[in-house]
């Protein structure tokens, strides 16, 4: 047999065969690379179809990724990953020139990933689509589908206030966003610049939610130009409504995912049973309430928890995800870091042996994460005060937190305990998990009580995560039900199983509050959360938002002039000038005379009037306000020559 030649020189395979073309050398390639990512958006831009870069990113992220089994693993763990990477990242965005522009961000982006790629020698890969897949996805779009039910049908203006006033924290974060794009970065970054855009509370407050949504709104802006009041008020709800559902599929995919392949009918009560816990808890709440940054934030902390219950097969992959998700979780909702934080620590030690052989990896990432993802914390308790917080008092809704903790850890614990004992360790991971997101509540509850005072406010926030936790830890109870066996001799025998599933479901959909027969157990009014989302009228918008319509339709912003709204109730006016100053991007001017401590009139009213140092503009909505106002002014004559009242009667 003739030797065979071998070829190590292109050239000299070129000489042998000149019909074949020339080899593209890898540079070659990384040039080309690096040229698309630049020159692509760049092209969707003035096209106005920057919306697509966006997907593009998350396409060629999860690409990358090399953990999770299913095409679901990898495009959700790629868009948490982009989250926390995002908000990391925030931090040059504040400081180019180019601030949250869509053609700098993807370009750049794009450009990492080139580089990424060219670094680990790994190309564009994705698994095929499993029917795994099918069944979160199904189920996240039926649940967040559901609660986007009242945002469809609001057609105006008024009818979206009226649900957005549900919540006053709604008005505040849909200042920030557009703050936050408006300055091109991090308000924190620029106090001077953001305290004439938004309240000083809100200077130091955690911003990740807010500049990732800001960021995400300048790519669909290219299409349809820079949004302002009611425009920016859609903007903002759909925002919220797509946050939930991140939460919600994360939920889906997490109590999937803790158990490990499922049987058919166990994945189905699962995903049912998943579903109705969170339409018949709290977390409908967190988006009535106006909460995007913890619901951002809870998101990262369970699939966080996720991966330290079942993590990926690769440690490198894995430690960048979990410094991701943390960061992220710092810059978004930094009081879930602690629990957070304790979680990844443990899985550190857990795996310290096999960490070593990626020593290097193990001490950069660490570093970086050491620096950024405590930054927001540290910006806010030394800079804005807001330890003083902790002690914030609670609603009516303190008694469903306790209801949540008290209700479901006893049951969740034991399922985990039960199959701790007898199946794999992941179960007695999500045990400890569980264990530290409970005890995280009942220490601040601890810190309260020390401090004089009954669980209060961010008590509830601590139950959230720990009922969140222990939703996907109904898995362990799911998993005990019975399956159909190959083995059954009879129908009888074989229908066990499906009868037994039918019962679990009904119990646990009734329980909850989802047939109608009764209310939650998990809320205190006999309405749900749910409900009072989903049924809230929009057709007939509540005083609050016709009033708040009314006047910025009818009186726009004047430079040099602060405005304010008064109704009969001063709380009622209170609400009224936060909506009315949130649209037209006036927090700022107006925040000394509307966030006064006194709601009683005429009090309120005379403190609105002394604390004004310019211009001032009254709005009044009531027959009994402008009393009120006329009796002040005469009384005190020389304030009329800056004081404009203006009679605004809204039938209600």
């Amino acid at each position: 047999m003739p030797p065979q030649l071998t070829f190590t020189d292109p050239s000299a395979r070129q000489a042998i065969d000149p019909d074949r073309p020339p080899p593209v050398r890898p540079y070659r390639w990384l040039l080309i690379a690096l040229a698309a990512a630049w020159l692509v958006p760049a092209a969707t831009y003035p096209l106005h179809l920057a919306w697509l870069l966006p997907p593009l990113v998350l396409l060629a992220t999860a690409s990358l990724l090399r953990g999770g089994r299913t095409l679901l693993d990898r495009l959700l763990l790629a868009a948490l990953l982009l989250v926390g990477a995002t908000t990391a990242a925030g931090l040059l965005f504040s400081v180019w020139p180019w601030g949250l522009h869509p053609v700098a961000v993807s370009g750049a982006a794009l450009t990492a990933l080139t580089l990424i790629a060219a670094a680990t020698g790994r190309r564009p890969a994705l698994p095929r689509p499993r029917w795994a897949d099918l069944l979160p996805v199904v189920a996240s779009v039926a649940v967040v589908g559901y609660l986007a039910l009242p945002w469809l049908r609001a057609s105006t203006v008024a009818g979206r206030l009226s649900l957005l006033a549900l919540g006053e924290d709604n008005f505040r974060h849909l200042a920030l966003v557009d703050a936050v794009g408006r300055l091109g970065g991090y308000a924190f970054l620029d106090p001077a610049g953001a305290r004439e855009q938004v309240v000083s509370l809100l200077v130091r407050y955690p911003q990740g939610w807010h500049l990732t949504t800001a960021l995400l709104d300048s790519h669909l802006r290219s299409a349809t130009g820079t949004p302002s009041g009611a425009s920016s008020l859609t903007h903002y709800g759909w925002w919220c409504i797509a946050t939930v559902g991140l939460l919600v599929l994360t939920l889906f995919w997490a109590a999937q995912r803790l158990p490990g392949p499922l049987h058919p009918l166990h994945s189905g009560v699962l995903t049912v049973v998943v579903a109705a816990l969170i339409l018949g808890s709290q977390m409908p709440r967190l988006l009535i309430a106006g909460y995007p940054s913890e619901v951002l934030g809870l998101t990262l902390a369970v699939a966080l928890a996720a991966l330290v219950v079942r993590p990926l097969a690769g440690n490198r992959e894995q430690l960048v995800l979990l410094a991701a998700l943390l960061t992220g979780i710092g810059f978004t909702y930094y009081l879930l870091l602690p629990p957070a934080g304790l979680l990844v620590l443990g899985w550190l030690i857990g795996h310290r042996r096999e960490l070593l052989q990626v020593r290097r990896t193990l001490l950069t990432v660490a570093l970086v994460t050491a620096v950024l993802a405590p930054l927001p914390l540290l910006v806010g308790v030394l800079g804005g005060g807001q330890t003083d917080a902790i002690d914030a008092k609670a609603g009516p809704e303190l008694a469903e937190a306790w209801r949540a903790l008290l209700g479901l850890t006893p049951i969740v614990l034991t399922g985990l305990v039960i199959q701790a004992r007898r199946a794999e360790g992941a179960w007695r991971r999500h045990l400890a998990v569980v264990l530290v997101a409970v005890g995280f509540a009942l220490a601040i509850a601890l810190v309260n009580v020390l401090d004089g005072v009954q669980p209060a406010y961010y008590f509830m926030k601590g139950v959230h995560l720990a009922t969140a936790l222990l939703i996907v830890g109904v898995a362990a109870l799911v998993r005990l039900l019975p399956v159909p066996s190959g083995a059954a001799r009879s129908a009888r025998a074989a229908a066990i199983p499906a009868l037994a599933a039918a019962v679990a479901v009904l119990t646990v959909v009734t329980l909850c509050g989802l047939t109608g027969w009764r209310g939650s157990l998990l809320v205190v009014d006999k309405q749900s959360w749910t409900q009072l989302w989903v049924q809230h009228s929009v057709d007939k918008p509540s005083r609050v938002a016709q009033v708040c319509d009314a006047a910025y339709r009818r009186h726009p912003a004047q430079p040099g002039t602060v405005t304010v709204v008064l109704d009969r109730a001063g709380y009622r006016g209170y609400i009224e000038s936060i909506c009315l100053s949130a649209l037209q991007g006036t927090t700022a001017q107006t925040e000394q005379v509307i966030y006064l401590p006194m709601f009683d009139e005429p009090d309120r009213t005379r403190n609105i009037l002394r604390a004004a140092d310019g211009r001032l503009r009254l709005l009044v909505a009531d027959s009994a306000a402008r009393r009120r106002v006329d009796r002040l002014l005469a009384g005190h004559p020389e304030l009329r020559a800056r004081v404009t009242v203006v009679p605004m009667i809204v039938k209600y």
